[in-house]
């Protein structure tokens, strides 16, 4: 069965489901008198543990949000996600304290004077995070890791960091289209040639195997090994003298009235669904407590069809509204 929590109280709440793959903390939160609603799904595949992991963080930093999904891989890609999960909000707030205000003018409730420190506070977070788990002694993160898409909402701003293949999209409404899904991450792989060109200046190589010619992967030098499919992660340190690395591809948005919703998921989601199915599948969810659930389950009834004879990947989603519909 899948994982399921969403809530709408003004109390702090916290829920974790059995495998504590998922966390959503609830602080007094309101906007414009109305709790702003989120929900967050996971459905285990058919490869084993579930490897995916996410937070919903309501209260962030006063009245913002900090939400992320994060798909481990490898022997110890669940522990990967799941420390990466309860430990990067808060690394990233200590770096965001550490550098404090750089610029004069008040910080307006964590508004745009500030959203270098995010940007900056975000990639030194990321790469303390990457640190910690090459230290810890629990498990051996050699070649295991995870993504990890996060999106912090301070004031009238989305500041998004990525590592690795999950995405977030954003949907808003165009007065000509109606409801429109932009994708406000790239999925970092080694099909993209910048990211290719990375790994072999560190002599690294890149190639596809014959079984797989569509999906492009990450080499030793000199051995047949471990073939990672992304070019961005937290852990596979034997490949981080090969050009991947834990630097998250860093952008910024402010938010206008049009725009309705985040949705963050892995690429269990993303594999057989498409971006403007997944915003209108979040459109027309019964209630924003369920959006997150429906995507899940939409995509999970994907995998059936699209690929019968196929292991289903672990399913994720973040929904987070920004208004109420």
């Amino acid at each position: 069965m899948g994982t399921c929590a969403s809530h709408g109280f003004s109390e702090i709440q916290e829920n974790n489901d059995r495998n504590e793959n998922l966390v959503f903390i609830e602080k007094a939160l309101h906007v414009d008198g109305v709790a702003r609603l989120a929900s967050l799904h996971s459905q285990q595949g058919h490869k084993g543990t579930n490897q995916d992991a996410a937070i919903l963080y309501q209260g962030f930093q006063g009245k913002g949000a900090f939400c992320g999904v994060f798909d481990g891989h490898g022997m110890y890609g669940h522990l990967v996600s799941n420390i990466v999960m309860k430990r990067l909000s808060t690394l990233i707030t200590d770096q965001k304290n550490a550098f404090g205000l750089e610029e004069s003018g008040e910080e307006s409730d964590g508004g745009s004077v500030s959203i270098n420190e995010w940007r900056r506070a975000c990639v030194s977070g990321f790469k303390v995070m990457d640190k910690e788990l090459k230290l810890q002694g629990n498990f051996d993160c050699y070649s295991s890791g995870s993504t990890a898409v996060t999106i912090i909402l301070q004031g009238e701003d989305l500041v998004i960091a990525n590592l690795g293949d999950s995405r977030a999209i954003l949907g808003t409404m165009s007065q000509t289209d109606g409801l429109v899904a932009l994708q406000l991450t790239t999925d970092l792989t080694p099909d993209l040639p910048h990211e290719a060109e990375r790994i072999k200046m560190s002599s690294g190589r890149v190639f596809a195997v014959e079984n797989e010619p569509h999906i492009q992967r990450v080499w030793l030098p000199n051995e047949e090994v471990p073939g990672l499919a992304m070019t961005r992660s937290f852990g596979d340190f034997l490949l981080k003298e090969y050009g991947v690395i834990a630097i998250p591809q860093m952008s910024h948005r402010r938010m206008t009235k049009n725009d309705q919703f985040v949705v963050l998921a892995t690429d269990g989601v993303w594999n057989v669904l498409g971006n403007d199915e997944v915003a209108s599948i979040v459109w027309s969810a019964a209630r924003e407590d369920v959006a997150a659930q429906a995507v899940v389950d939409a995509a999970v009834a994907a995998w059936k069809t699209k690929f019968p004879c196929s292991n289903m990947d672990d399913c994720t989603a973040v929904c987070l509204f920004l208004q109420k519909r």
